[in-house]
């Protein structure tokens, strides 16, 4: 599917089909990089501690956010790279992350269970890869 400067082909021939993601997200323009976000509020302070619910919708509020800075939306998002605590959390990142990206053209996705992140409290961080038309 393309959608202005981006092209996603979720299904490459040969490839096994992706569930929540698309395989090959490709597009002209510039690259925006945003680093990994967690749950802090604007003040630094963790939201939703033990609550992976909470913290996803924190996560991709912060990545909202940092991509509006960058003059970008989440649909200019080519790639998520998901960092979890506990696997069993992907569920709640999926939720989160259903409620700002297209669900019928999804970015690419890694998405692997870590022993810890840099505070124990932590249970997600989630970094993005996005590509902003040129003007």
């Amino acid at each position: 599917m393309t959608t202005s400067h981006l092209t996603h082909i979720a299904e490459p021939p040969g490839v096994a089909p992706g569930t929540g993601y698309t395989h090959v997200v490709t597009g002209s323009g510039r690259l925006v990089q945003i680093s990994g976000q967690v749950a802090f509020d604007e003040t630094g302070a963790l939201v939703g501690a033990g609550d992976p619910h909470a913290q996803a919708r924190q996560v991709f509020e912060n990545l909202r956010r940092c991509l509006e800075a960058a003059g970008a939306t989440f649909d200019d998002v080519v790639k998520f790279t998901i960092f979890v605590t506990d696997i069993a959390y992907l569920q709640a990142v999926r939720e989160a992350r259903d409620a700002h990206v297209d669900t019928s053209r999804r970015p690419a996705s890694s998405a692997m269970q870590v022993a810890a992140l840099f505070r124990p409290e932590v249970l997600i961080e989630i970094e993005a890869l996005a590509i902003v038309a040129q003007q």
